[in-house]
C-alpha cells in the first residue's frame, strides 16, 4: 500500500508474530509495511487514516469493530494468540517482548534445524508460536537432556520433538491443530 511503512516488522500492527511466520521466514512476507507483500491489509489502511498508529493498541479507537471474529480461524498464520500477544507486549514493554520473540525465534530455529524430517515445519511453526516460551524451553532442554538423539534417523528426532511439542501442548490445553474459519452462508 502506498505510503505505508513501518518500523517493527517482527510484530504486526494487529498482533501478530511476524517473526514467527512462516511466510514472513521463508521470505514470502516482508511483514506489514515492510516492503512488497500483502500490503492491501485493511488494518494498515486504518493505521493511515488514524495518523499511522505503529500498534493498534495505541490507537484511541482500539479495539475497534476490524476485531470482531479476527480470532474465529487461523488456518495460516495463528491467530489464536493475538490479543494476548498485544495485552504481553503492553505489559512488558515492546522491547522485552520483542526479546522473547528473539527466544522463540531461535528454538523455531534449532527445530527447523535438527529435528524437521519435512512434514513437521507447520507444526514446529504453530507449537512455537502458541506455545509459552517457558514450556518451550523446557522442552529444548528434554531435548538436550536427551543426547541418544543426535544419532538417530531424522524421522525419529522428529517424532520425539513433535511428542515432546504435543505433551506441553496438552498441559496448557492448548490445541495446535489450525481453525479453518467457519464459511458464512
Amino acid at each position: 500500500m502506498k505510503g505505508f511503512t513501518r518500523e517493527e516488522v517482527r510484530f504486526s500492527l494487529c498482533g501478530l508474530n511476524c517473526a514467527l511466520c512462516s511466510m514472513h521466514l521463508g521470505g514470502y512476507c516482508p511483514g506489514c509495511g515492510g516492503g512488497a507483500g500483502n500490503q492491501s491489509c485493511t488494518i494498515a489502511k486504518c493505521s493511515l487514516a488514524h495518523g499511522g498508529v505503529p500498534f493498534c493498541w495505541e490507537c484511541p479507537e482500539y479495539p475497534c469493530s476490524r476485531y470482531d471474529g479476527f480470532d474465529d480461524g487461523d488456518s495460516f498464520v495463528p491467530h489464536r494468540n493475538r490479543q494476548q500477544d498485544i495485552t504481553r507486549a503492553q505489559e512488558l514493554g515492546l522491547d522485552a517482548y520483542l526479546t522473547q520473540l528473539a527466544e522463540k525465534r531461535a528454538i523455531l530455529d534449532t527445530l527447523l534445524a535438527g529435528y524437521n524430517d519435512g512434514r513437521r515445519k507447520t507444526f514446529f511453526h504453530t507449537a512455537v508460536y502458541l506455545l509459552p516460551l517457558g514450556e518451550l524451553q523446557s522442552v529444548m532442554a528434554d531435548l538436550n537432556r536427551r543426547p541418544e538423539l543426535a544419532g538417530q534417523p531424522i524421522k525419529e528426532r522428529a517424532l520425539v520433538a513433535a511428542e515432546l511439542l504435543q505433551q506441553a501442548a496438552d498441559r496448557r490445553g492448548i490445541s495446535l491443530k489450525l481453525n479453518k474459519k467457519a464459511k458464512k452462508g
